[in-house]
């Protein structure tokens, strides 16, 4: 693909790698397909994998719109345990025995975490508090206090036939935080849970199974593919 197809505007669906950042992958492929106007539809949390929208050029400008698109998720819900982050950045801060949760308790929370909900974000997240990202106070164990948010949950399906991992598959409006829904999931059944896996599946129309692994995309682009 010509430097001008890039500059004139393009839209890549990538397949995140793990424990990159969504601004980790942007700057590699500024640096690669060397353009000036880059950016990307939505953060995917370090930990997460799955479709990252970038867009170069002229379509930075649908950057905002795509953002607003719904998104769906697959991954794992570990039950019984607990981290400061929600997933597995930080370490674990609790322990309980889930042997008492039933499949009744289970489903019962799945339904209160479904349709119109109130969802508080995570402690360890970018939102900006007094001036400063949420993560960073949180990270210097200060006080994050962050207001509920209105979203909705389209349809939230669980698996739970190998505790203590619930697998799970979630389609959700823009600003879900999933950290959160699998918090949010430990905390109504009673002995907690965080966000122990997490594949972003699609945005909108654009699908995960039409996305190029980064590593492929770099190698194809020096190949002048």
């Amino acid at each position: 693909m010509t430097q001008n197809t890039y500059e004139e505007g393009r839209l890549l669906l990538i397949n995140k790698p793990v424990d990159w950042t969504s601004f980790d992958v942007v700057k590699k492929l500024r640096y690669t397909i060397n353009v000036k106007k880059i950016g990307h539809a939505g953060t995917l949390d370090p930990l997460a994998t799955g479709l990252l929208i970038i867009g170069t050029g002229k379509f930075t400008k649908k950057l905002n719109e795509l953002q607003g698109l719904d998104k769906t998720y697959e991954g794992i819900i570990e039950i019984g345990k607990t981290t400061p982050s929600y997933d597995l950045e930080t370490a674990f801060d609790s322990e309980k025995d889930w042997s008492g949760v039933t499949n009744e308790m289970m489903e019962t929370a799945r339904e209160q975490l479904t349709g119109d909900i109130q969802q508080i974000p995570p402690a360890h997240s970018a939102i900006k508090v007094g001036g400063e990202r949420a993560y960073k106070k949180a990270r210097k164990n200060k006080a994050v206090k962050l207001e509920p948010r209105t979203l909705t949950i389209h349809d939230f399906q669980i698996d739970y036939s190998s505790l203590p991992e619930v697998k799970f598959k979630v389609s959700c409006s823009k600003g879900t935080y999933i950290r959160s829904l699998a918090h949010d999931f430990g905390q109504l059944i009673g002995v907690g849970g965080y966000l122990k896996k997490l594949v972003r599946t699609s945005v909108g129309e654009y699908e995960l199974s039409d996305a190029v692994d980064l590593d492929e995309f770099i190698k194809q682009h020096n190949e002048g593919r």
